[in-house]
């Protein structure tokens, strides 16, 4: 048995020092991809749902909504990088990542349900809106961070990287489209239901159940593979230390230029998301069957980026890839509002304004997420030119960064979408019919202006990424070549099997 599992390290090891050689295997990428399961429930609730369940359902203003998750945030942006930091210095006989994925889940899963069934009487308030967002927003960061930040550690491949990050993307964007799926369908099947409390909870449970399957389920499939013992022990911990690394962190070059591009993005796909129910609703007067068409519109976009984004790699690179979608994205997102705007666009409610809408956004969403994944995958890049300049591995804080930005993001998207929502007057339970045209006209025309906007910027900073395939390739040779002229064994197992109890290595 023990003969078996180090042969089983030779093959998969990813320790501190190593990475596994070669393609990956495939089950290990579904294994590790369906770790963000979790994360896609928690976007589609947060982007698509939560807005307009505490606004037209449970009463509380929009603009106060948006104020609470941006205060939240706030909370958010002191702790989040310290978990990512934690993360990476995590030191047990299961690794760094590991810990985390077992422990996080259970009250992640308490939170959410009480996100959606609030344990307070009457209309909730600011502050308690607050204590339930930051409780699950800090919760799922301890269970996405650890996860996502064994990618650096599994592979140093610039393309088997991007392929755990297509089937991390396709997991959590299929999560998220079964949960919205399951709510047009069974918990919020009509217009009516959508406007009453008992869905929302029951959707909450549902999505609870699915996150700690997916996250726990994730880290034992993976669990033989990355459970072992750091090579180096990190030092005490100290809390000026732990900024001062992460402000070092976050100070790398690229590590701004993404944060700049990246921000842009997710704030317009956070207002894309969050404001969703109000033109599908209002604007193009969605009906019954066109809602529970959406899911499966969204869902065909992801697949067909799964099939896209690893060749838009190979051929231009992550950045040019990402700076791309963002631009056909914005084209094929906004070209409706500009037609209905002009008073060219088929009559909204009917077959033709509605199967049109549902086709254009399968090329704007499909753009969007290779967008996307293509900024998030350009992080990994950036673990090993940190390490280059200071010798630190910083997955984890790279990547609650890269969280932290998409929070901050996310949550400017929504308070983008409630303060449009606030001036324009909807209220709550308001039907389709009964909105005003001047402010439909009004929707389309800030959404148009704001997206296009934002999209804009995304593609500028994206595109500016300052590390190619060719200078991460040289990169990576040049650190193995280091590490071969340093005597380092070619196994890392084979060092970390040589440690005394107390985890120190033996020097050969």
């Amino acid at each position: 048995m023990r003969g078996q599992i180090r042969r089983n390290r030779r093959e998969f090891g990813a320790a501190a020092m190593g990475y596994i050689n070669g393609k990956l295997p495939q089950w290990l990428k579904f294994v590790n991809g369906s770790g963000a399961v979790a994360f896609g429930i928690k976007d589609l609730g947060f982007s698509f749902f939560l807005l307009p369940y505490y606004n037209l359902v449970l009463g509380v203003e929009a603009w106060l909504v948006g104020a609470a998750l941006a205060t939240a945030l706030v909370v958010d942006a002191l702790i989040d990088p310290l978990i990512g930091h934690l993360s990476d210095r995590t030191y047990t006989r299961w690794g760094r990542r590991l810990p985390w994925l077992y422990v996080a889940p259970i009250p992640l899963a308490f939170m959410w349900s009480l996100l959606w069934s609030p344990p307070f009487t009457g209309t909730p308030g600011f502050w308690e809106i607050v204590a339930l967002a930051v409780g699950v927003r800090l919760l799922l960061s301890a269970c996405e961070v650890p996860s996502i930040s064994l990618v650096p550690e599994l592979t140093d491949d610039y393309v088997e990287r991007t392929t755990l990050f297509r089937y991390r993307f396709l997991s959590g964007w299929l999560g998220g489209m079964l949960m919205m799926v399951l709510a047009f369908t069974v918990f919020l099947p009509t217009p009516e239901a959508q406007l009453q409390p008992e869905g929302y909870a029951q959707f909450g449970m549902f999505g609870a159940f699915l996150m700690v399957v997916a996250v726990v389920g994730s880290a034992a499939g993976q669990h033989r593979i990355v459970a072992q013992r750091p090579s180096h022990r990190p030092p005490p911990f100290s809390l000026n230390g732990a900024f001062s690394e992460i402000f070092d962190a976050f100070r790398e070059k690229a590590f701004l230029v993404f944060a700049a591009g990246g921000l842009a993005a997710y704030v317009g796909q956070g207002m894309n998301f969050s404001i969703t129910q109000y033109v599908n609703n209002y604007v193009w007067k969605f009906d019954e069957l066109a809602f529970q068409l959406y899911p499966g519109v969204l869902a065909l976009s992801v697949l067909f980026m799964f099939a896209i984004v690893g060749p838009l790699h190979k051929r231009f690179g992550k950045p040019h890839s990402s700076a791309g979608g963002a631009i056909v994205a914005m084209i094929f997102y906004f070209l409706p509002y500009v037609l209905f705007l002009l008073g060219i666009w088929p009559e909204t409610g009917t077959a033709v304004s509605t199967y049109s809408m549902l086709a254009l956004l399968v090329i704007a969403n499909t753009a969007s997420v290779v967008a996307i994944i293509s900024a998030t995958s350009m992080v990994a890049e950036i673990v090993e030119a940190f390490e280059e300049r200071t010798g630190k591995r910083a997955e984890g804080t790279f990547y609650s960064g890269n969280w932290l930005v998409q929070k901050c993001a996310t949550a400017g998207g929504i308070l983008a979408t409630s303060l449009i929502v606030q001036s324009l007057g909807i209220e709550q339970g308001t039907p389709q019919d009964e909105v005003a045209e001047t402010a439909v006209i009004q929707l389309a025309l800030i959404y148009l202006i704001a997206g296009s906007v934002l999209a804009i910027i995304a593609a500028y900073w994206l595109g500016r990424f300052p590390i190619t395939r060719e200078q991460h390739e040289a990169r990576v040779a040049a650190k193995h070549d280091k590490a071969r002229s340093a005597a380092i064994p070619d196994d890392p197992i084979d060092a970390a099997a040589r440690t005394e109890p107390d985890g120190h290595t033996i020097t050969p």
